[in-house]
């Protein structure tokens, strides 16, 4: 569908959910794609696999909280294969026990969490961006669908999501005159296993009354999203803050009632 051939890209978080799925989308379509992860047995075992699908995959070193490590996953693409095209900002942390409201949360949580998910994303992008500089290039960062609806908890997951997509389009401003493209990408309610581990099935099924197209979403549709603002489909396209959530929230705060109505009536 979209041709990367001889482009490189660079995936940080990529040996699991959504980060492998996007590493596995830009591989298929002929990347060479760098995966970016603290787990190097994972890490390898995705490059042996890739390697057995004619895929060209290769591993470095990440650790989001060593902040060395940010210019080594960055310089290493670029001395191996002389360039960067595609960045894809995966990493995220949270802390389900101590990220929760104002009152009740943690305050050395709420800053953690904060810092550790615009570093993730500020710190890979300054030590990428001058080399896009060279040959143009597409970033892409993974922000959430929480960054733009208000939640009961979780504020400092969704605050620093937000950040990303201001961030997300500065950087698109700054850096369209070097033909650099920055966009963001929010899933809503993704079935990777982290997700699933931490969600009752009650919560799953409340959930998905607000979603309109009425399912979990898949890692690879998230993958899909990036694939386009990755390929040169996108090429006239940066600052967006494009949603992967089923359309949840978009109907009226009523919707689940109403949609129930319905359902019932027919």
């Amino acid at each position: 569908m979209y041709d990367l051939s001889g482009k490189v890209a660079l995936v940080t978080a990529g040996t699991r959910g959504i980060g492998l799925a996007c590493v596995t989308a830009l591989a298929e379509q002929g990347a060479t794609v760098y995966v970016a992860a603290r787990n190097e047995k994972e890490g390898r075992a995705i490059v042996a696999d890739m390697a057995e699908k004619g895929r060209n995959v290769r591993f470095v070193h990440f650790d989001a909280q060593q902040v060395e490590t940010y210019a080594a996953i960055v310089e290493k693409p670029v001395q191996q294969e002389g360039r960067l095209d595609i960045l894809v900002n995966n990493y995220g942390s949270t802390d389900v026990a101590g990220d929760r409201d104002l009152i009740n949360g943690d305050s050395e949580v709420f800053f953690r969490v904060v810092e550790a998910n615009i570093r993730s994303v500020y710190l890979t992008c300054r030590y990428a961006v001058p080399h896009m500089m060279k040959t143009g290039g597409s970033i892409i960062n993974i922000s959430s669908i929480g960054s733009v609806v208000p939640d009961l908890s979780r504020l400092a997951y969704s605050v620093s999501k937000s950040a990303i997509n201001s961030l997300t389009q500065n950087i698109a401003v700054q850096y369209a005159r070097h033909n650099i493209r920055c966009n963001a990408v929010l899933p809503g309610l993704i079935a990777t296993d982290a997700a699933m581990r931490n969600m009752s099935d009650e919560f799953r099924d409340l959930f998905l009354k607000h979603v309109p197209l009425g399912r979990v979403g898949r890692p690879e549709d998230v993958a899909a999203a990036v694939l386009y603002y990755a390929s040169d489909a996108s090429s006239y396209v940066t600052g967006m803050i494009h949603e992967v959530a089923g359309g949840y929230a978009l109907g009226t705060p009523q919707y689940a009632d109403f949609a129930g109505r319905a359902e019932k009536s027919r």
